[in-house]
């Protein structure tokens, strides 16, 4: 299993996931800025391993605070906190993590707020890497035994710790002994798929074909896939859901083609607060990303381009979502939030 991130005691050590797959490199991050710049620059990314990130990047942070009060302490703890909270708007994770750590902070006496921190990062690190054990027993069952299934993006151990969660549920199925294989979409413009989904899967034995992102509908047309699962960074209380930029397009195809569509994801990544996909916050990113590629450029000097990260595919394109706490059939707002509801 790839370990995306680990906790040394003295500093966040993470792989940088712009090197892959040419090279292993691993970072330590040993102050706060560090860990803020990783996941702004998606040396680490993936919604639930940018919130495990945070966890500990705020727990480094808090070490470097000079307090002489409690108030003092969370007022600088609060700076820390926005660098977070600014790095990657739109996955929902990184929230829920504030707001854990904030809670955290609050409780404890001043000069046990470092060590507490410490303590919760590794809790919620802990927490998601068994929830997505739970979400790839849960939708193996999804996954017939010789489906060719798609992919949109990077949801395995990189994106989510333990096994992930889109990928998590393909390697649960291949461990119970069905063959699967995988068509891994390339994910303009940074090619997650390519480079990081095709990397992981074949780490593990797991065979995948890559193909760019405007095959998926030749391939549905023809029955190649069976079905499509990917990951979320965040869905709504209606089942809208915020995923890599491309990942509408594949749940229309979808529809069109009567191929499945599955979203497999934490409850993390699930935000009540929010009443439908219209108000989720789309992160627009470097316009670089799409006009170069590494450093050679790709399109004419003096040509805008939009660079968006995410698209939102409403709730009525998903045949179901696959949580650790069970599977949404069709989702909606009433099953959403019952299923919230009872994991709280």
């Amino acid at each position: 299993m790839i370990q995306p991130l680990e906790w040394t005691g003295s500093a966040l050590r993470v792989i940088d996931q712009t090197k892959l797959p040419s090279r292993l490199v691993r970072l330590d991050l040993y102050d706060y800025r560090g860990v803020v710049e990783a996941i702004k620059t998606m040396r680490v990314r993936g919604a639930p391993v940018i919130g495990i990130a945070a966890g500990y990047g705020i727990a480094l942070g808090a070490r470097g605070i000079r307090a002489d009060s409690k108030r003092d302490f969370m007022s600088k703890l609060e700076v820390i906190i926005r660098d977070f909270a600014a790095s990657r708007p739109t996955a929902v994770d990184l929230f829920h993590v504030i707001d854990r750590m904030r809670a955290v902070a609050q409780k404890a006496d001043l000069g046990d707020i470092g060590r507490m921190l410490s303590v919760e990062a590794r809790k919620i690190h802990a927490w998601q890497a068994a929830a997505t054990k739970r979400i790839g027993r849960f939708g193996a069952g999804l996954i017939p035994d010789g489906a060719t299934v798609l992919t949109h993006c990077n949801a395995g151990s990189l994106a989510a710790a333990g096994i992930g969660t889109a990928l998590g549920v393909i390697a649960e199925a291949v461990r119970q002994g069905k063959k699967v294989t995988v068509m891994a979409d390339e994910t303009r413009p940074l090619l997650q798929g390519a480079r990081l989904t095709a990397w992981e899967l074949k780490q593990v034995g797991i065979p995948v074909t890559i193909i760019t992102d405007s095959m998926a509908g030749h391939f549905m047309k023809q029955g190649v896939i069976d079905c499509v699962i990917v990951g979320a960074d965040r869905i709504t209380a209606n089942g809208d859901f915020a995923n890599k930029i491309g990942t509408y397009t594949l749940a229309v195809l979808a529809r069109e083609n009567g191929v499945p569509f599955y979203v497999a994801a934490p409850l993390s990544s699930v935000d009540v607060s929010v009443k439908s996909g219209d108000d989720i916050p789309i992160e627009e990113r470097s316009e670089r990303e799409v006009t170069h590629l590494g450093d050679k450029r790709l399109a004419p000097r003096g040509v805008p381009a939009r660079n968006p990260a995410f698209d939102v595919t409403p709730a009525e394109y998903v045949t179901a979502i696959i949580t650790e706490r069970g599977i949404v059939v069709r989702p909606s707002r009433r099953k959403i939030l019952k299923l919230f509801k009872e994991s709280n």
